[in-house]
């Protein structure tokens, strides 16, 4: 039992000893006549064929305001090397081989849309990260190639690549950018390195916190230029995103519906209370700090204007005019009565139409003025005119008595020209003049005379304010009609514009279903 296991390892011994053997004899052999500088080809006529393809790892950042985007990814790289082939029995187990950069030949495949001082757009979190790619236009790793038997190269360097990527922002925050990377050689044309595309792996991604992948494709091109008459072949990855939008939810478009929410509060404030225009103002002051925010995030550019800048534009329209239908609305409620009466125009197109058609009554108007009678009779102010003349001659204590006492204890029903109502008289200016003429004392009595003159003033005092006031309820209750029509009418102008402008994103309900859910 000892004996077989000292026998098993003196084997191994052996095995390992040999081929350490075997691979430095290879290295010599296949590096002695080598020049990493000459194309590896049997037949320089001939190009060789590279199959280019990547894998992405993940999607670092998104820099909308400079348009760069930053992954880590690893590209794959594979080709055939003339010089670098062996006969796997001379070499009893090597298998692969392994060369460091600089030993032998390689493509120079590089990113033609890096943007030019990427790494000053780079952010102070991923410096560390990208310390080998600062200063070079070659921002990866530089790996060793491994190699096998039959000459196959394969070259996996991982990198971290900044790209510019046009960041179109029209319907942002619903968006899905379309980011390309474009690889090619540097150096070489299509008759001396034929470069083929294979499908990008995105197997090992990792998710990222902003946007969602929507898939990688590849596509093979060939450019043509003026000084040569050869391809120059390439291969360009579109990497499709899909922003996450719960974040922009959350802290931009909810408080700006739940703002313009709070503008049409304004048409419910009373006006009485003083604070509709700081109400107003308040909320347009929040739309604007809501605008620079979106405004610090977007690219300078005037392509195109994001989606939620419309909106917030359209809520500001919204609150301005609020903030100008409610100066009108205080201008109608705090009328001067001596500023004249209303228009016959805003009378009927406001108490009317507008009224009728916001089921509003004026206060007071629905209440029913129940018909009075003075012992089963009706009269009016003409019986009453009548029976002051045709009685017997009064004096001008009766004529006093009969002008004020005695029409407003007489019960007449209502008429529509009388002016008579229940338990008073209330005449036209003219007629309480030709009653109260009708009562005119002799000129022997001063004192009866005063007092008459002091009546017809107290009367004249408390008409001259009934009908200010009457010419203020007026114009109060057009106020009131208009509050309430623009409550109505900006009501439906939010909700439609909130829904046609946020629903109008292509993937609205796709992002809506997956962010939000």
């Amino acid at each position: 039992m000892r004996g077989s296991l000292c026998l098993a390892l003196a084997a191994s011994i052996l095995h390992v000893s040999l081929q350490g053997e075997f691979q430095r004899k290879l290295y010599k052999d296949l590096v002695k006549n080598y020049n990493p500088l000459e194309r590896p080809v049997a037949n320089d006529s001939l190009p060789l064929t590279v199959y280019f393809s990547l894998s992405l790892l993940q999607i670092m950042d998104v820099d909308e305001k400079n348009q760069v985007l930053t992954t880590n990814i690893w590209l794959q790289m594979t080709w055939t090397d003339h010089y670098l082939q062996w006969n796997a029995s001379e070499y009893p187990g090597v298998k692969t081989v392994r060369f460091p950069d600089g030993q032998i030949w390689k493509p120079d495949i590089l990113l033609y849309n890096r943007p030019p001082g990427a790494s000053e757009l780079v952010p102070a979190s991923l410096v560390m990260l990208q310390a080998c790619a600062d200063e070079r236009f070659d921002a990866t790793f530089h790996t060793n190639v491994l190699v096998n038997s039959s000459g196959h190269c394969q070259y996996l360097p991982p990198g971290i690549f900044k790209s510019s990527c046009y960041i179109d922002v029209r319907w942002f925050p619903f968006d899905v950018q379309q980011c390309k990377l474009k690889f090619g050689s540097w150096s070489y044309g299509g008759w001396s390195l034929d470069l083929q595309m294979q499908e990008a792996d995105i197997s090992g991604y990792i998710p990222n916190g902003e946007w969602d992948l929507v898939g990688v494709l590849g596509k093979r091109s060939e450019k043509f230029y003026e000084c040569c008459k050869e391809p120059y072949p390439d291969v360009t990855f579109t990497v499709s995103i899909r922003r996450r939008t719960l974040y922009y939810g959350l802290n931009l478009l909810i408080p700006c519906v739940l703002i313009s929410a709070l503008a049409l509060l304004v048409f419910l404030l009373p006006a009485d209370s003083g604070e509709k225009i700081s109400l107003g103002i308040t909320v347009l002051l929040s739309l604007t700090v809501f605008m620079l925010l979106v405004a610090e995030i977007m690219p300078a550019t005037s392509d195109s204007v994001p989606l939620i800048a419309q909106y917030f534009a359209s809520t500001m329209i919204i609150v301005g005019l609020s903030v100008v239908v409610t100066v009108i609305v205080l201008q109608y409620h705090h009328h001067d009565p001596d500023g004249g009466k209303m228009p016959k125009w805003t009378r009927v197109i406001l108490l009317n139409w507008c009224a009728w058609f916001l089921r509003m009554k004026r206060p007071g108007e629905d209440k029913v003025r129940p018909a009075c009678q003075h012992k089963q009779r009706r009269c009016s102010l003409a019986s009453v005119e009548m029976s002051a003349v045709a009685g017997p001659p009064a004096t001008n204590g009766n004529l006093l008595y009969i002008g004020f006492r005695g029409l407003d204890t007489m019960h007449c029903a209502p008429t529509p020209d009388s002016g008579v109502v229940c338990g008073r008289v209330a005449c036209s200016p003219t007629h309480d003049e030709h009653l109260l003429h009708a009562g005119q004392p002799s000129e022997g009595d001063p004192d009866l005379a005063k007092i008459l003159e002091e009546v017809r003033y107290i009367a004249h005092r408390f008409r001259c304010q009934d009908e200010s006031e009457a010419v203020c309820s007026e114009w109060k209750f057009a106020a009131c009609v208009v509050d309430r029509l623009c409550l109505m009418a900006f009501s439906v102008f939010t909700i439609l514009c909130t829904i046609g402008i946020l629903m109008s994103a292509p993937n609205f309900v796709e992002a809506v279903s997956k962010d939000f859910a």
